[in-house]
């Protein structure tokens, strides 16, 4: 009588893992996510210099960097990208996207 119940003990101890334990798997759906916000802000960049909301200065300098952020997500996610990555793309996407729209508030060096 012992024994069944020692092994359902361990068997439920296995199957209830806390969710901080459990190992993180990248789904395909962020990292195009990641991606298409990337190629987003070239379209925003390109939009804002049309309607003449950026200098083309500014909007050189956020180009280099779309540049950058792009080179890094390729070269991070040749071997898979994990949560640390996802984060740090994350971040640099979201500080180009406020860099983009302070830009578009200032209205210094507009021509």
């Amino acid at each position: 009588m012992r024994i069944p119940v020692l092994s359902t003990m361990l068997l439920s101890s296995l199957v209830l893992v806390p969710a901080h334990a459990q190992p993180w798997r990248l789904q395909p759906r962020v990292q195009r996510e990641i991606q298409s916000d990337i190629s987003g802000l070239g379209r925003e960049i390109d939009r804002a210099v049309a309607r003449r909301t950026i200098a083309l200065r500014d909007a050189a300098q956020l180009r280099r960097d779309t540049a950058q952020l792009e080179r890094a997500f390729s070269r991070l996610s040749r071997d898979g990208l994990d949560r640390g990555e996802v984060e740090q793309l994350e971040e640099r996407v979201n500080s180009l996207r406020t860099r983009l729209k302070l830009e578009r508030r200032d209205w210094v060096d507009r021509r």
